[in-house]
């Protein structure tokens, strides 16, 4: 059985390691006024972060079923199967147009799989799907590990503003009154597929203290874990953090990534998050 491997563009999995583990990518979409870009295609992270001081938040949409049937046909002329693997169903319908795509589709068997989670952590399904695909590795065998590395998948993140959250409607009114009246740095997190709080924090500084704290509480077993920072225009910071946590866990692969347009356009600019998963 020959496995392709499709997951979407909040991944934000660079191009050269898409075309390297032959991931194919369907893009979402950022909507400026009467502009559409699809982001990773037609909008870079660095370009979208320019636009967004001098324009108005642009809104999001997920990618059309058609977009995925014809993705799926097209992978059906070389491959067997299709894993394809998506942001949380909790706060898109990419997943679900995934699904749909699928069961109008006949010629390849599609295995839709929901990340309930978004940008690289995400990414961490994604390359694995991959390299077992290389490998020769059939669909039943890969969404069965997907599954194994949920257990010890995690991730945290601290917004700098509430306020984007709150009119993407990812976040309810309520919590982000409550964050801004006491000015918190809110920790976030993933739960049962949607963005909630973790814990209410003063300052980012130690709500970023905080995080790594968690990462500590995950990998004090001393076993292989590979993790993630992420943020939206904060590369230095960044690169400062990554050299910080790599002293601390000589025993953690660590990798830097970013919040992309679409999951940028809810977080906003100065976020910083940190996602991990045991090897």
């Amino acid at each position: 059985m020959k496995t392709a491997v499709v997951t979407d563009s909040t991944a934000y999995i660079p191009l050269e390691i898409r075309e390297k583990l032959n991931i194919h990518m369907i893009p979402l979409s950022v909507i400026f006024g009467n502009e559409t870009y699809q982001e990773e295609v037609e909008i870079t992270a660095d370009s979208f972060y320019e636009e967004v001081k001098t324009k108005e938040l642009p809104t999001t949409s997920q990618p059309p079923v058609g977009q995925f049937m014809e993705l799926f046909e097209k992978l059906s002329k070389e491959y067997d199967e299709v894993i394809s693997i998506h942001l949380s169903s909790g706060i898109s319908g990419t997943f679900q147009g995934a699904v749909s795509a699928g069961s109008l589709v006949e010629d390849i068997k599609v295995f839709p799989f929901d990340s309930e989670i978004s940008c690289m952590v995400q990414g961490f399904y994604v390359l694995e799907a991959a390299e077992m695909a290389a490998a020769g590795k059939n669909a039943a065998e890969i969404m069965e590990r997907l599954e194994e590395m949920r257990k010890t998948l995690k991730a945290y993140f601290m917004v700098d503003d509430l306020s984007h959250l709150q009119r993407g409607g990812r976040l309810s009114s309520a919590q982000a009154l409550i964050g801004s009246l006491l000015q918190v740095k809110p920790l976030l997190h993933f739960e049962n597929k949607l963005i909630v709080p973790f814990e209410k924090i003063r300052t980012r500084k130690k709500a970023m203290k905080r995080i790594v704290e968690l990462l500590g509480e995950a990998v004090k077993g001393g076993e292989p874990h590979r993790a993630v920072i992420i943020h939206a225009n904060r590369e230095q910071e960044a690169i400062e953090w990554k050299a910080e946590l790599e002293e601390q866990y000589p025993h953690v692969e660590f990798v830097i990534s970013y919040f992309g347009p679409v999951i940028g356009t809810h977080l906003g600019e100065g976020s910083m998050g940190l996602g991990w998963v045991k090897k």
